[in-house]
């Protein structure tokens, strides 16, 4: 059991049936009355986020979601296939399950995929990963005011902006949280 006082980012409890995730949370202490703990969660099997208040001393059950390694190996019209890196085991998952910033994982990167009691509801990329460049303008040189950046397509076909540095065929490191250029690879 873990209390509202108790929340903290990425906790998982089970409430009303449904499993959510913490995404932001904040402890409030008001002049007058009591404190509560203003939350912002998510249905993590559905995926929806809502905001929702808490007194600190409400008790919930902890939802244990499993994260295990699994390699990315190909995919098949909506689904996508992950080896399982102790039993060699395929598993299918739907592309509804993936997140946006999969469109940066390549064949064999290694993923966690989440589940919650046996059901597949998501899969995390690597936080870093390094693709190569494949299409994308010159830069112009004196074209740099400031942070200038250019489009450029990578080899999973994601699109991200980059420098004007940056030329066709490098390896550059991407940052998948967020989809930005970090640095070359």
């Amino acid at each position: 059991m873990i209390t509202a006082g108790d929340f903290r980012n990425g906790v998982t409890f089970e409430m009303e049936g449904n499993v959510y995730q913490i995404i932001e949370f904040q402890h409030v202490k008001p002049g007058k009355g009591a404190a509560f703990v203003r939350t912002k969660i998510r249905n993590v099997i559905a995926g929806s986020v809502v905001e929702k208040t808490f007194s600190p001393t409400e008790k919930f059950p902890t939802a244990f979601v499993e994260r295990k390694d699994m390699e990315y190996s190909y995919s098949d019209g909506d689904l996508y296939y992950f080896m399982d890196l102790e039993s060699f085991e395929l598993i299918p998952i739907n592309s509804s399950e993936l997140s946006d910033n999969f469109k940066f994982v390549k064949e064999n990167m290694v993923c966690k995929v989440l589940s919650y009691k046996g059901k597949v509801f998501g899969v995390e990329p690597p936080n870093f990963v390094e693709l190569q460049v494949t299409e994308t303008e010159p830069g112009f040189k004196g074209d740099t005011a400031t942070n200038a950046t250019k489009p450029a397509t990578l080899e999973t076909g994601a699109e991200i902006r980059v420098p004007l540095f940056i030329d066709e065929g490098e390896m550059i490191r991407i940052d998948t949280r967020t989809g930005e250029y970090m640095e070359r690879a």
